[in-house]
């Protein structure tokens, strides 16, 4: 007992030391703004979420040709979900889509395929882990390659009123070998208000490539203040984030409404 107690706390303070020392940063132009938690919809249950932000200050300049621009954007995603077993989730964001964005108007911007696996039941539990896996493809405009991946490992604990997570995150475009994957951890603070609400800081990083950090100048650097709504019906999470360099979008508001579709779980003709 005295063994497991150790680790607890030695898990527990690499969480806060990571939340604490990791540059306050933000990735690029991006359909989704969320630390993820190890939650997944019980088996057999489909839920939905949409995810909505909007940068009302933000770069004026693409980042590379004919990109998306941040300033005065709007992206999002529509995002489906299916719990298959205790410990997995199928997800699909479609669409991925900017109603708006400087010089272009509307336009769909792609899809994404996730695998979600986790500790069942995450929150029943002083500490809880998993791995996210996702397959994109991309229209020019929104990423310059068409196929992307993302791995987000997830490490998170339980402290009563208080949960700490953290994702460590590594993207490719399939370019450059082990060197050429990109760094873009997530962490969140989250204080639990009663079974309603909650509110939580977050940082989103976003260093480059291992091969070769971007300068701090160009790093995308964010912090967020963020509240959560967990209703019967319909779950809300909303945010503003604040921009701390020069390669950064000042402003970002985001909101994301989710339910489950169905109440009564239905089966997928597979057994794990």
């Amino acid at each position: 007992m005295r063994t497991l107690r150790r680790i607890h706390l030695r898990a527990l303070a690499l969480i806060g030391i990571a939340l604490m020392v990791a540059p306050i940063a933000a990735l690029a132009q991006t359909d989704e703004i969320q630390v993820y938690d190890a939650n997944i919809a019980p088996p057999g249950i489909f839920g939905v979420m949409a995810h909505s932000n909007f940068t009302p200050v933000g770069r004026t300049e693409p980042s590379y040709p004919d990109a998306v621009i941040a300033n005065h954007s709007f992206n999002g995603a529509w995002e489906w979900a299916y719990g298959v077993t205790p410990w997995m989730e199928q997800g699909l964001y479609l669409p991925v889509y900017s109603p708006y964005s400087t010089g272009r108007g509307g336009a769909i911007d792609g899809f994404k395929i996730r695998e979600l696996f986790v500790r069942p039941n995450a929150q029943q539990h002083k500490l809880f882990w998993g791995n996210n896996f996702e397959f994109s493809f991309n229209y020019h405009y929104w990423e310059p390659r068409k196929y992307t991946a993302e791995i987000r490992p997830i490490v998170g604990a339980n402290l009563g009123k208080w949960e700490l997570i953290y994702n460590p995150i590594v993207d490719t475009d399939y370019t450059g070998g082990l060197a050429g994957l990109e760094f873009n951890p997530s962490g969140r603070i989250v204080y639990n208000l009663n079974d309603k609400w909650d509110v939580a800081a977050e940082v989103y990083d976003g260093f480059g490539r291992f091969r070769s950090f971007d300068s701090l100048h160009d790093q995308f650097h964010e912090v967020w203040g963020a509240f959560d709504r967990n209703g019967k019906t319909w779950n809300i999470e909303a945010g503003v984030g604040r921009g701390l360099t020069a390669g950064s979008d000042q402003w970002t508001l985001k909101l994301m409404i989710s339910r489950d579709i169905n109440k009564t779980p239905w089966r997928l003709p597979i057994h794990f």
